[in-house]
């Protein structure tokens, strides 16, 4: 029984190594090349229109860094990324665990076999692509230590990628944690301790077991008694600092 066509796209700036990926990929069936990028802003823009399932994406673009092209990914249909680069082997293992996988260039055929076998096993868990996307921004790369966390988040059967200053607050309701933006609610992936740990921001701050904000969205915060705070974010949702929590005040006015 055969696998499913897996829509590819290649993207590099260089087009002797675009070619050469392209022959080598030529050789698995169920690999569909849709398409080639030569920029990381090009690569947006077919990812967006050709909806792939796998990226084959170069690291060291002029303009676009592929940490950049990552960076800037959105919407419901997230490709798996495999990484392309030129650093040595003691380089890439600055962020191997982010990536889904890695090539080394030039190509080695038994690695780009193991690349793709990972790639189908991705297939179809859009939760696990969004999660390998997520630890890839946040690990930066030897040659990029400019990060913008991300946070995953799901609407319906759709899961999409937020950059973490979009987000308002994250408030739980009994074993489901809400990322609240200013134009919507999603279902978050994680936990809000796990949540709370990744991050390691000092502009999310816990006001409440069941609630973090970012306090950069903080509008207006009133006293209820000597310990406990009404704060109104910018979208209007009020949430209740609890005296255990009464601490964190000092560093949201301190912001």
């Amino acid at each position: 029984m055969g696998h499913r066509a897996i829509k590819t796209l290649i993207v590099d700036d260089e087009p002797v190594a675009r070619r050469v990926l392209r022959e080598e990929l030529e050789v698995f069936p169920d690999i569909d090349i849709a398409g080639e990028a030569e920029s990381g802003r090009e690569a947006l823009q077919k990812i967006t229109r050709l909806q792939p399932d796998l990226v084959f994406l170069d690291l060291q673009m002029p303009a676009m860094s592929g940490f950049e092209v990552v960076r800037s990914l959105s919407g419901p249909h997230l490709p798996v990324i495999v990484i392309v680069t030129a650093f040595d082997q003691h380089a890439i293992e600055a962020f191997e665990a982010g990536a889904v996988d890695y090539l080394l260039k030039p190509v080695n055929q038994a690695r780009l076999e193991k690349a793709v076998e990972r790639a189908r096993n991705l297939l179809g868990r859009p939760v696990e692509v969004a999660n390998n996307l997520v630890r890839l921004t946040d690990s930066g790369g030897p040659s990029d230590r400019s990060r913008t966390r991300k946070v995953v988040g799901r609407s319906g059967a759709d899961y999409v990628l937020l950059d973490a200053d979009e987000v308002l607050a994250f408030q739980a309701e009994r074993e489901l944690v809400w990322i609240i933006t200013a134009k919507q609610r999603l279902l978050a992936t994680q936990s809000l301790r796990a949540i709370e740990e990744r991050l390691g921001e000092p502009h999310f701050q816990r006001v409440h077991r069941n609630a973090i904000v970012n306090v950069n969205h903080v509008r207006k915060m009133s006293a209820l008694s000597s310990q406990r705070w009404l704060i109104t974010m910018s979208n209007a949702l009020q949430l209740v600092v609890s005296k255990r929590q009464a601490h964190n005040i000092r560093r949201i006015l301190n912001w």
